[in-house]
């Protein structure tokens, strides 16, 4: 990074570029011309222009001399709270630093509260020869002389501290990705690589009580200063170099104690919100952050220049709750107040991507590249959500783009080998994913992506290794059952001719009229693929283990208002946020990031249904009906939890019936989200339909159960939450020689087995030609046993 003398000196080249009176300050016509020049490719508009000129003289009020327009300490001010890229702006401008400029830093830089090293050497006191830059900044530095004191002592406390245990060999340093942080953030200024080294302090000894017996000493001191005002100095100060040296939970202390000495100020609340999250407190950073966010609206444009950075801050809290659709308003207000902040836009566009808007995610990825072209972790995502569209080979080479940028981002290499095995490229997959274990050589999935590669690729030697060096790395059932798999082909040894070498057999895929089934147990084919794609989605969302009882709370104990829809009837709507946060409750258990992908897949299945218009609000009545079919519960508890959240409606609030009309929405709604091989041509027909009937629950239950116009479906996927979990002991699929979980599908002449997953896709082997096939589902391994021997005692009384 350079040093904080060469960047104020950048900018002062910058400012004397565009101060063409030489008057000391830049005016709206002096900084209409450095916007322009300083984003070449970007045509403005006069309207643009002047937008961004009444934001930066609005917020920068306090460094506006008259006229003259915009002080060189003010334009240093907008570069250090992100609003433009000191490196690339320079550059952009062809602009170069002399010999002398070089030496020494200016004392204009004075105002920064960047957090860079290397200060004072142009200072011209000496105690600010010994601190950073946010110590002299006016808005976050140091005020009283006593507070000075106290830092020189907790500087020589840490020295000894840093000493101690360096010597004894507790300090550990390592890879920390930084965490942006107000006004010496290193991601909203440089354009060098957001990661610093973690320092980790061993807090157990001796040497460290002893420092936290000297630290309270000063804290006394702070305490007992002559007023409140000084007093909250001193603990800012001393969190701030607690911060610095990564003495987290120390400082934290620190801000706490300024947050109540001066409880509406930002500054405290802001930082004591940076310190919970780098201790992975998610929920307390994000409620200091509000408390930030609530003192900045309230406080005028004292705090203007701070808003960005808070609404960022929050957003990534709120991540690291799983809240990503309520993350993306804040990063979105952050985009709007400071359109250059390329992290906002950054992560703007990965929160998108993470709930499947993919095309928002693309737009804002791409408008970060654009102010920061040498974003790599912006690229990386932009290929994700260019593959999720399916733009597959412009993905590949944004993929490669980030990796010229940074040979050894992880993310980028692992995705690009998951997008190589989509396109069917193998023997690309498993390189990137071997560059990924050099970088990071316990990384499990990737080792068992690689062998899965090296499998397809034909090379099922190699495979077998990479799986043995996965197993080394976890336990996972998976990996046992890859295994199996490679054991399966070793003993077959038959390669596929419908795609290469991948592991199957050699198949054809029917149609479906020549599957039959045998017993009235035996799933058709169709219903068996429409119930396992609901499963899965169960799965990914996890709402197979959803109470009912929680949805009934929801509904019995929620203050929704009544709103009215462009038809003018009244519903109980909210906005995707809203709901994300009744969602949140609803799966409580679930880990952050398990949350994010359950809200990405209801996002994409349900939600872009029921928000068809894209207002980004959804009838509550009608989304708590739509999950109650597939949450945990029997079968007859989720149909009268449907029906009650029909009746919670306000069309239908105070009755004991709900609307004709209603039902056969619901139905259709249903059929579209979960069957939408069925359902999306019936969801076309409902509208205008009009009739003011209504019908009871019995009757309800008639429609609902319907097998070809209702959700009878319903029954095919309790067969499969009950039972696709079953194994089969040696028996393995005949197709993908898979071992088979779930049910068997035994066909009975030519006594091949099929797997669900094939069975439902119509996969049969080659081998066996047949008019038509008959197949017997066997749930379990008892009931395939009770079979043979019913049919050995029939075959026995035949031939008495």
């Amino acid at each position: 990074m350079a040093s904080r003398g060469s960047r104020s000196e950048k900018v002062k080249r910058i400012f004397q570029q565009f101060d063409g009176n030489h008057d000391g300050g830049l005016n709206r016509e002096e900084m209409a011309a450095l916007v322009v020049s300083v984003n070449p490719r970007v045509k403005f508009s006069d309207e643009q222009i002047n937008a961004i000129l009444d934001e930066v003289f609005r917020t920068y009020s306090e460094f506006i001399d008259g006229e003259k327009g915009l002080t060189y300490e003010g334009l240093l001010r907008t570069y250090d709270d992100g609003a433009g890229d000191v490196d690339r702006d320079f550059d952009a401008l062809g602009l170069e630093l002399s010999l002398d400029e070089t030496k020494g830093i200016s004392e204009a830089s004075s105002s920064s509260i960047a957090d860079e090293r290397g200060l004072g050497l142009g200072l011209e006191s000496h105690k600010k020869q010994r601190t950073a830059a946010w110590a002299i900044s006016p808005n976050h530095g140091i005020v009283f002389d006593d507070t000075w004191k106290m830092v020189d002592d907790l500087d020589l406390v840490l020295k000894r501290l840093k000493a101690k245990q360096a010597k004894e060999g507790k300090l550990r340093n390592d890879n920390f990705d930084a965490y942006s942080d107000a006004g010496w953030s290193r991601e909203l200024g440089p354009s060098t690589e957001i990661s610093d080294k973690r320092v980790f302090w061993e807090e157990s000894g001796n040497d460290y009580a002893l420092f936290v017996k000297e630290l309270g000493v000063l804290r006394s001191r702070a305490d007992g200063a002559r007023s409140r005002e000084e007093a909250f100095d001193g603990h800012m100060a001393i969190g701030r170099v607690l911060y610095e040296h990564q003495l987290f939970k120390e400082a934290l202390v620190s801000f706490k104690r300024a947050c109540e000495l001066q409880p509406v100020d930002v500054r405290p609340h802001f930082r004591a919100g940076n310190c919970h999250y780098v201790l992975g407190k998610h929920k307390e950073a994000k409620e200091e952050f509000l408390l930030a966010l609530e003192a900045a609206e309230s406080g005028g444009n004292q705090w203007g220049y701070l808003l960005p950075q808070i609404y960022v801050n929050l957003g990534i809290a709120l991540e690291g709750e799983g809240m990503v659709l309520s993350a993306c308003e804040y990063y979105r207000e952050a985009a709007i107040l400071c359109p250059t902040h390329f992290r906002a836009l950054k992560l703007l566009g990965s929160a998108l991507f993470g709930v499947g808007e993919y095309r928002a995610a693309v737009k804002a990825l791409e408008e970060a590249i654009f102010i920061k072209p040498d974003y790599a972790d912006a690229h990386c995502d932009l290929a994700s959500a260019l593959h999720g569209m399916g733009e597959d080979e412009r993905a590949i080479e944004v993929f490669q783009k980030a990796i010229d940028l940074k040979p050894g981002h992880v993310d980028a290499l692992y995705n690009l080998g998951g997008l190589y095995m989509d396109l069917g490229r193998f023997q690309r997959a498993s390189e990137m994913y071997t560059r990924v274990l050099a970088v990071w050589p316990n990384h499990w999935r990737a080792q068992l992506n690689k062998a899965v590669s090296l499998l397809g690729a034909g090379e099922t030697e190699d495979a077998k290794k990479a799986l043995k060096e996965a197993l080394k790395m976890t336990n996972r059932v998976e990996l046992h059952d890859a295994i199996s798999h490679l054991k399966q082909l070793q003993k077959k040894k038959v390669k596929s001719n419908n795609g290469g070498s991948n592991g199957e057999v050699a198949f054809v895929i029917v149609e479906p009229s020549k599957f039959k089934t045998v017993g009235e147990k035996t799933m058709s084919r169709q219903d068996l693929a429409n119930a396992l794609q609901i499963r899965a989605f169960q799965r990914i969302t996890r709402l197979g283990r959803c109470d009912l009882e929680l949805l009934k709370k929801e509904m019995i104990e929620g203050d929704v208002p009544v709103s009215y829809s462009g038809s003018g009837i009244p519903e109980k709507s909210i906005r995707k946020p809203t709901l994300e946060e009744i969602l949140r409750r609803l799966l409580n258990v679930l880990k952050p990031e398990t949350f994010q992908g359950a809200v990405k897949a209801i996002n994409e299945r349900i939600l872009s249904v029921l928000d068809e218009a894209g207002s980004g609000r959804v009838d509550l009545g009608m989304f708590f009906a739509v999950l109650a079919p597939i949450c945990s519960g029997p079968p007859e508890k989720r149909k009268r939890v449907a029906f009650d959240a029909l009746l919670w409606r306000p069309v239908n609030e105070g009755i004991s019936q709900i609307k004709k009309v209603d039902a056969v929405r619901y139905i259709k709604l249903l059929r579209a989200i979960y069957v939408p091989s069925q359902g999306v041509s019936e969801m076309l027909e409902v509208h205008g339909e009009m009739d003011a009937s209504l019908m009871s629950y019995s009757e309800f239950l008639v429609m609902f159960d319907d097998p070809d116009w209702g959700f009878g479906i319903m029954s095919t996927l309790l067969k499969l939450e009950t039972g696709d979990r079953n194994r089969h002991g040696h028996h393995v699929c005949s197709v993908c020689r898979y071992p088979i979980i779930g049910s068997r599908f035994k066909e009975m002449k030519s006594h091949f087995s099929l797997c669900n997953q094939c069975y439902s896709e119509g996969k049969v082997p080659s081998t066996y030609k047949l008019e038509e096939y008959r197949f017997k589902e066997y749930g379990n391994e008892a009931e395939a046993m009770k079979d043979k021997c019913l049919c050995f005692n029939v075959q026995s009384h035949n031939g008495s």
